[in-house]
């Protein structure tokens, strides 16, 4: 299908996948306002002014906690990356949304409203649930009587979904994702270490000596200001230091898997053992994350390469492949709750 786009829209990250050449785009989903209502930038170089940008610019995600927080500056952002970005025409186009699964029909109705009140209608608008999407992009088949669980770990959230038969037999939504591991770091250095450091340099820590197991053994010297003094000081941080800032979240998080795998029906945790649980989502690319999640449930755990992408990957399938059709659905005469 040429003219068609899976788009999978993150607190982060925003992903299409296009018809026209199969290819997909990966930007920030970070946006940048002047005059209140004028856009001055997108994108990566918008996320660029993050925590640099003077009072007259608004950098800001349209997104929060996997909803659309800002649906204009969400709207305008994403014509911008199809139209002018990738070329692409949005009137006449067939268009599938990833949507979070726990979360109301009225803010599932809000992603493909995006499309449907706008001046350029498509041809088609239809939504997939999430974690249907990152199965089906992971390679595996939802349409057999298998269980699979899927564990997506985002910016904001985490979904942890179990599937079999096509549909989702358990599925949470936790408040949970690397944005609250970057806040942990920022306050466990001014707590121990006195030093105020800013939420790109808490990501890149985490990003390159972080660890969600003891003993990486890996440090980075990064530029912060003095509690103090108030200047701003060098210093060099050990791997060991983001694993005691980021240990508390984990265990939590640990616990919530736990606790939903004690939900799963015998038949579908006999599954579970046998395959194993998926991981996707930016966040679990942590280190030694996969070996944290074995550790903690005894079960073997599937890591990918490029995992924040399986769910975009996914949508491409639901628009091209007539297997996966039957999992995009239109929000048209739903009922609301």
């Amino acid at each position: 299908m040429a003219n068609s786009f899976g788009i999978d829209i993150g607190t982060q990250n925003l992903k299409v996948f296009s018809g026209s050449n199969n290819q997909i785009t990966n930007i920030k989903n970070t946006i940048a306002i002047v005059n209140k209502n004028q856009m001055y930038s997108y994108g990566d170089s918008a996320y660029s002014m993050y925590e640099k940008a003077p009072e007259t610019i608004n950098v800001s995600f349209p997104i929060v906690s996997g909803v659309i927080a800002d649906f204009d500056n969400m709207q305008t952002l994403l014509f911008q990356v199809l139209e002018n970005d990738l070329k692409g025409k949005i009137k006449g186009s067939d268009i599938v949304v990833a949507v979070p699964t726990d979360i109301t029909e009225v803010e599932k109705k809000a992603f493909a409203d995006l499309f449907s009140k706008s001046k350029n209608k498509p041809h088609s608008i239809r939504v997939c649930e999430k974690p249907i999407a990152s199965a089906i992009g992971l390679g595996l088949d939802v349409s057999e009587p298998t269980g699979v669980m899927v564990v997506d770990l985002g910016a904001d959230t985490t979904e942890i979904s179990v599937i079999s038969l096509g549909g989702l037999v358990l599925s949470e939504l936790l408040p949970f994702g690397g944005n609250q591991i970057d806040e942990s770091i920022v306050t466990y250095l001014k707590r121990n270490f006195n030093l105020v450091i800013g939420q790109k340099t808490a990501k890149q820590l985490k990003e390159e000596i972080g660890s969600a197991l003891e003993g990486r053994g890996e440090k980075l010297t990064v530029v912060g200001r003095d509690v103090v003094s108030g200047l701003p000081i060098e210093m060099e941080i050990e791997s060991d230091t983001i694993y005691n800032a980021i240990k508390t979240d984990l265990e939590n998080f640990c616990t919530n898997v736990k606790l939903i795998l004690e939900k799963v029906p015998p038949e579908l945790a006999k599954d579970i053992v046998h395959s194993g649980i998926y991981l996707t989502g930016g966040t679990s690319q942590l280190y030694q994350l996969t070996d944290l999640f074995a550790e903690v449930t005894n079960i073997k755990v599937n890591a990918f390469e490029e995992p924040q992408e399986s769910c975009v990957r996914g949508l491409g399938a639901v628009l091209s492949d007539p297997k996966y059709k039957v999992y995009g659905y239109s929000m048209k005469n739903r009922i609301f709750k």
